[in-house]
């Protein structure tokens, strides 16, 4: 069996300090079937220059440089010019942690029935390993880095792209879609797959809209899921903010999402 190809997409802007030591991770490692996209927001420093003699130097190697409208957008340019079957997202200041680590991830019996694959990173900014194994109540916690994840391509053909209404953590809701959502199977692998660079930008940047819409995407995202009680404690929750604000256009929508979880209850009885 030939093994898939991976396509790892980094997005750069300014990143010559930082890129070599990313790129370097990558075209050392022993799994010979991937490519490596760098989706660039028009550097101003040498970031393409180096981007551009790795890719003279690399067949797999391809640059893509215009305007883009954030890094999240950058990810979704390298969704959609990306030729492999598995997509894996690393920052330009983060490096895989060893020449193995595809090798060890692109087993058969890994990525035979799976869509999403996922491991740790490890980090200073979290003390060493983060953060094991994910279910859908800890998700709405927590996020897991993007660093750490595999995705078969066609995934995003069921939850689609990164949403460019979260500026810092469109990571976070797209990993509530695939998590809650009982047709796409996930693996998590004990293994530490990347060295993620402490300051990157959604861990520092507040994305406000997000954590004002979390809740409602997340009981939104696992009505198919979710027990009726655990349903009916976050629609509450959300319904008593909604009344307070006097925000209707929120108060339909929850509105429908509690007839739909009836159907749903009624069904089951």
């Amino acid at each position: 069996m030939k093994d898939p190809v991976v396509s790892i997409i980094i997005p750069t802007l300014n990143s010559g300090a930082t890129l070599q030591f990313c790129l370097e991770s990558l075209v050392s490692q022993t799994y010979d079937n991937i490519e490596i996209l760098i989706i660039d927001g028009l550097s101003t420093d040498n970031t393409l220059d180096i981007a551009n003699n790795y890719s003279s130097r690399f067949n797999n190697i391809k640059v893509f440089s215009e305007k883009d409208l954030g890094i999240y957008d950058a990810m979704n340019k390298g969704i959609l010019f990306s030729n492999g079957t598995w997509l894996y997202f690393l920052g330009s200041d983060d490096k895989l942690l060893n020449i193995n680590i595809l090798k060890i991830v692109f087993i058969p019996e890994n990525y035979f029935e799976n869509d999403i694959l996922y491991g740790n990173v490890v980090s200073t900014r979290f003390n060493g390993r983060y953060d094991f194994a994910f279910d859908c109540d800890k998700i709405f916690i927590k996020n897991i880095c993007q660093q750490a994840i595999f995705f078969r391509k066609d995934v995003f053909d069921k939850t689609g792209n990164f949403n460019l209404r979260f500026k810092a953590h469109a990571d976070w809701d797209h990993n509530m879609k695939w998590i809650l959502n009982p047709n796409i199977k996930n693996k998590y692998l004990d293994i530490d797959i990347a060295d993620y660079a402490d300051g990157g930008f959604s861990s520092l940047t507040p994305d406000a809209i997000f954590e004002k819409e979390k809740t409602y995407k997340y009981l939104k995202y696992g009505i198919q899921i979710f027990h009726f009680k655990k349903s009916q404690e976050l629609l509450n929750q959300l319904l008593n903010s909604a009344i307070k604000q006097r925000n209707y256009r929120r108060i339909f929508n929850l509105g429908t999402l509690a007839v739909l979880i009836l159907v749903k209850r009624l069904k089951s009885i």
